[in-house]
């Protein structure tokens, strides 16, 4: 897996999963609620704090016809122009937000969603860009963004595994400057059982790009789950208070939940360690309370060993308990004490003690 570097955190095997807290409609038309967001990403210890730059004239047009108006799910009967002109993240709040993130030491970027949100995005200084999704299928826009040297990060919902590969081929000859991939089911909120989180080391493998999980599932279940099996990045939404609404605030953590979820994250990745079998440094002298062959009663010199008088018991100071049978058939070399453990030095065969 190649190793990609955003701001000054490396993305891959053998790193901590990046996490990051996405803000999407969140903010609720408040910059000054953006602003929190951002600060409570950093408390939470997330890596980074993402957005998405776009306007409702940029993403579609004013219509009710037949596909502009959502059939179904979290916003049935809402017409697509609606939901982005509520959800967008006005483009002169970007500077400040930029500014804030970079005093809290938190890294901020965004989804661009056309050539113009690119460009700014570049001015503001934003270390990658974030392809959503439902922009997969856009290999104009990803050559475009990929041009300017940048990681690209992409979400794989909806893509069979042909369109990916467009567009990870459209993105690296494009000059990104690395590819992320991250498994993603375009579902709010998202079934965990339609999760298949496996996909995520056959996204690695397949394309040799780390590969993570953008989460829409609630709670942090499936998450941490996701880097138990290897996700490098992990991207899940952040909201203040789910009671306060907002588009996106019914699937989204909120910051307690956020740094639990980071917490985990890290616990889990700490977990994973390599191929390893005996005792390790924390089991410290766990092995010495294993069982062993020991003298059970007084044993005079001579006397046969016998069931009655030695047996497999913890602390395991003495033989291992595989060697019972040829004890069993010997004799003590001399007398032995209660509580001995048994030594090849204490053992005859001889039939002489």
């Amino acid at each position: 897996m190649t190793i990609v570097q955003i701001a000054d955190r490396l993305i891959g095997e053998g790193q901590p999963p990046y996490v990051i807290a996405e803000m999407s409609g969140n903010h609720n038309g408040d910059i000054e609620r953006a602003i929190k967001l951002i600060d409570a990403a950093a408390d939470a210890g997330a890596d980074a704090v993402k957005m998405q730059t776009y306007t409702a004239d940029s993403m579609t047009i004013d219509s009710k016809a037949p596909g502009f108006v959502i059939e179904g799910g979290l916003w049935a009967g809402r017409s697509l122009y609606d939901l982005y002109q509520e959800a967008a993240t006005p483009y002169e709040w970007h500077p400040r937000l930029f500014e804030h993130a970079r005093k809290r030491g938190v890294t901020l970027f965004s989804s661009p969603f056309d050539r113009q949100a690119v460009d700014m995005l570049h001015e503001l200084g934003a270390p990658a860009f974030k392809i959503a999704s439902f922009e997969l299928n856009d290999l104009p826009l990803i050559r475009y963004a990929a041009s300017f040297g940048k990681p690209l990060i992409m979400s794989t919902g909806l893509a069979n595994l042909a369109e990916i590969e467009e567009a990870v081929t459209a993105a690296r000859e494009a000059g990104a400057g690395g590819v992320i991939l991250l498994h993603c089911v375009s579902a709010y909120p998202s079934d965990p059982r339609e999760s298949n989180l496996r996909t995520i080391a056959h996204l690695a493998q397949a394309f040799g790009a780390p590969a993570g999980l953008s989460d829409h599932s609630h709670g942090t279940s499936v998450p941490t789950a996701a880097v138990a099996l290897g996700a490098a990045v992990i991207e899940k939404h952040l909201c203040l208070a789910r009671a306060d609404g907002g588009v996106d605030s019914a699937f989204s953590l909120e910051p307690k939940e956020f740094a639990e979820l980071v917490s985990a994250a890290r616990t889990a990745f700490d977990c994973l360690g390599h191929v390893t079998y005996g005792p390790t440094p924390g089991e410290g002298k766990g092995r010495d309370y294993r069982r062993s062959l020991y003298a059970v009663e007084d044993i005079a010199a001579g006397a046969p060993f016998t069931a009655q008088n030695v047996r497999s018991i913890r602390p395991g100071l003495g033989l291992p308990p595989k060697h019972i049978d040829a004890v069993l058939q010997a004799r003590a070399a001399r007398a032995i004490t209660r509580g001995t453990p048994l030594s090849w030095a204490l053992v005859s065969h001889s039939g002489d003690a």
